[in-house]
């Protein structure tokens, strides 16, 4: 039996689902490149959404990162969106949403000791049509934030 969505999830309830696509990275102390990736949006009947995704090498299916956390309404169109990496970083972020789009900043990052030096992250998701896009940004220590990461998926459940 199917678990009813929370109404105060109703915003968000687009990204609800398995995603696939590819995306593309970069940076300007790295060489660009392309993955494939799944993301997913579920929820268990509580006021927030599941989120997990992983990418892999798009020529060697090898795994290449991964991340998981919790997207939440806080208010009228306000979205809290929690997320732990295994590099030694978690994020908090505050945003909006807005029809059919999601954009959240960090307002903090918590690293261990031994992550990089990240120090800003802004993500946005949006519907085009049928397909989920997203964009990522991110600024290190010294370094201003700039586009990461894009991709674009369509939903394959």
């Amino acid at each position: 039996m199917a678990t009813e969505l929370n109404p105060a999830l109703t915003p968000v309830s687009f990204l609800l689902g398995t995603w696939r696509g590819e995306g593309e990275g970069q940076y300007p102390s790295i060489k660009p490149f392309r993955y494939r990736e799944e993301i997913r949006f579920t929820h268990n009947g509580k006021p927030f959404l599941i989120y997990t995704q992983r990418t892999e090498a798009i020529d060697t299916g090898q795994p290449m990162h991964g991340e998981a956390g919790y997207l939440r309404l806080v208010g009228e169109g306000r979205v809290e969106f929690v997320i732990a990496q295994p590099i030694g970083y978690a994020e908090i972020s505050l945003g909006r949403v807005d029809g059919r789009r999601v954009d959240v900043e960090c307002a903090s990052v918590g690293r261990t000791p031994t992550a990089k030096p990240v120090t800003s992250i802004s993500r946005s998701f949006w519907m085009d049509g049928e397909t989920l896009r997203y964009e990522l940004k991110m600024g290190m220590e010294g370094a201003a934030a700039v586009r990461h990461l894009t991709g674009s998926f369509h939903r394959s459940d």
